[in-house]
């Protein structure tokens, strides 16, 4: 129980991100309108479902025994391990960049999307380090304690609302492919014996949440850290973690 308390306490960080967004909203003078601005709570629920079961399943004997079935039926069928994971999951949110390069435009500029992505990654990265450190679930291979929720697939389906959010008005194929890839970043997870079936669906619920608050308050975050009338260039930090490494990269544009 003890660990559930601290795991309420970073969605308690993941709400007062949502609700900042409200701030100061009378003030912001960006194109954005106010119903841009308003946040759909319905929206939150797929998200928050996938989230609240992984959680459940930590305690769940029930939902630990379903883990471990479908660990044992894996690693019946499956003759040796597949790393693709390790690159799927940055390909969504690498596609956005990818067709506005050849031509396809998306929903907002090199700058905008870029601040929109890095705050994605920041919250989704925070969220997961402080779930991993919490909980300590050891991984299905044995290998480590911190397989509560995935990385990958977080940051998998971060990139996939990402692109949905870029290119739904264009063609909704695009933001179905992205999805269909997390999908399957999550899957090879689970194939590899790196994370539980509950690990996989948690991550996917963050990496959606934080890519959708990242739309929310990204209004807030152009007006109050990088307006400016002087200079043209922008830059964006945004941390990572691959299940193994983390890191930051840095963007810079001029």
């Amino acid at each position: 129980m003890n660990n559930l308390m601290k795991i309420a306490c970073v969605f308690v960080f993941l709400t007062n991100i949502i609700n900042a967004q409200k701030i100061d909203t009378d003030s912001i003078k960006t194109p954005m309108t106010n119903q841009q601005l308003s946040l759909n709570y319905k929206k939150v629920i797929i998200p928050s479902l996938l989230i609240a079961y992984g959680i459940v399943g930590i305690e769940s004997d029930q939902l630990k025994l379903f883990n471990t079935q479908i660990k044992e039926e894996v690693n019946e069928n499956i003759d040796r391990k597949i790393t693709i994971d390790d690159f799927t999951q940055y390909l969504p949110a690498t596609s956005v960049y990818g067709l506005n390069a050849f031509g396809v435009k998306g929903k907002h500029n090199f700058k905008d999307r870029t601040i929109i992505l890095g705050t994605s990654y920041i919250i989704m990265s925070a969220s997961v380090l402080s779930l991993k450190s919490i909980t300590k679930v050891e991984r299905p291979d044995g290998s480590a304690f911190n397989s509560f929720p995935s990385g990958h697939t977080a940051t998998a389906f971060a990139g996939a609302e990402f692109l949905w959010q870029e290119y739904k008005d264009v063609s909704i194929l695009y933001g179905i492919s992205g999805y269909i890839i997390a999908t399957g970043t999550g899957a090879f997870r689970i194939y590899n014996d790196r994370h539980w079936l509950t690990d996989v669906l948690a991550g996917a619920g963050i990496g959606i949440l934080s890519t959708k608050i990242a739309y929310w308050i990204n209004p807030w975050i152009q007006e109050k850290i990088f307006k400016s009338k002087e200079k043209n260039s922008i830059s964006a930090i945004a941390p990572f973690y691959n299940g193994k490494q983390l890191g930051i990269g840095f963007i810079r544009s001029f």
